[in-house]
């Protein structure tokens, strides 16, 4: 049996077969879950149904998380199809293109800071607030993904440092609320992985290659081996895991100074 044999989770955030949050729902998939999905729009509702049913899962939902409207209908859909919900995976970040581009301040006014806090911070928040009823009954796991640069400055990650921080905040606050149902709350901060919102911060690849050279390990962590953690953490084994933080990046968090 898998470490998730009959539970049920929900992936928010697939966007293609490179995105974390399709290296968790594989590995999730391979521990025994039953999965459903949200897509934002239309544009990428095929392209998931089509990742969906490659695991399984004809539960593909459209939902733009700014809307609440939307995340009520998300929620009364999955409380038709299943009766009860195990897991939650919040996998989604935004930021408008021109507030990642130069310094801190060059691209930030107050309409990029609001949108990156209610896309990347306030989404997880409101997500957590329909799925927890369904999770009442037997508790669940909620899990959402960050980045180091919620504590440390990194160049051009700019207004997502402080949403993803505000994000890390919201995970503890959860878990205190949230345990007397016997829900947990954890993240997952994961190291720099090449993917579709990676590829909007300017000198990526530079980031990659400074992270492998100074990292413990010595290289850079894969959507398999944030998908692993992120199954362990859903699972039973984790169960007296809660408002953690857990670093999947090789190791680079520990590091004061690359190797000399």
């Amino acid at each position: 049996m898998g470490l998730l044999s009959g539970k049920r989770v929900l992936v928010t955030g697939v966007a293609s077969n490179r995105s974390i949050a399709w290296g968790v729902a594989r590995a999730m998939h391979r521990e025994g879950a039953e999965l459903a999905f949200t897509y934002q729009n239309e544009r990428l509702g095929e392209r998931v149904k089509k990742l969906a049913a490659e695991l399984g899962s004809t539960l593909a939902i459209g939902c733009d998380v700014s809307a609440d409207g939307d995340i009520d209908r998300l929620f009364h859909r999955l409380g038709d199809a299943w009766p009860d919900l195990d897991g939650l995976v919040h996998a989604i970040a935004f930021a408008p293109r021109e507030a990642l581009e130069g310094s801190f301040l060059t691209g930030l006014d107050r309409e990029a800071f609001r949108v990156a806090h209610d896309v990347s911070a306030y989404s997880f928040a409101a997500l957590a607030g329909g799925g927890h009823e369904l999770m009442r009954r037997n508790g669940g796991a909620m899990l959402t993904l960050t980045y180091l640069g919620s504590q440390r400055v990194f160049p051009s990650y700019n207004v997502m440092g402080p949403a993803k921080a505000s994000l890390e905040a919201t995970v503890r606050y959860l878990a205190e609320n949230l345990g007397p149902e016997g829900i947990r709350v954890n993240a997952i901060s994961a190291g720099p992985i090449r993917t579709l919102a990676a590829s909007g911060i300017s000198g990526f690849r530079k980031l990659l290659d400074h992270a492998q050279q100074a990292a413990p390990l010595r290289r850079n962590v894969t959507i398999d081996d944030v998908g692993n953690a992120a199954a362990f953490l859903c699972s039973d084994l984790a169960g007296g895991i809660t408002g953690e933080i857990t670093c999947v990046d090789a190791g680079y968090h520990v590091i004061g100074a690359p190797p000399l």
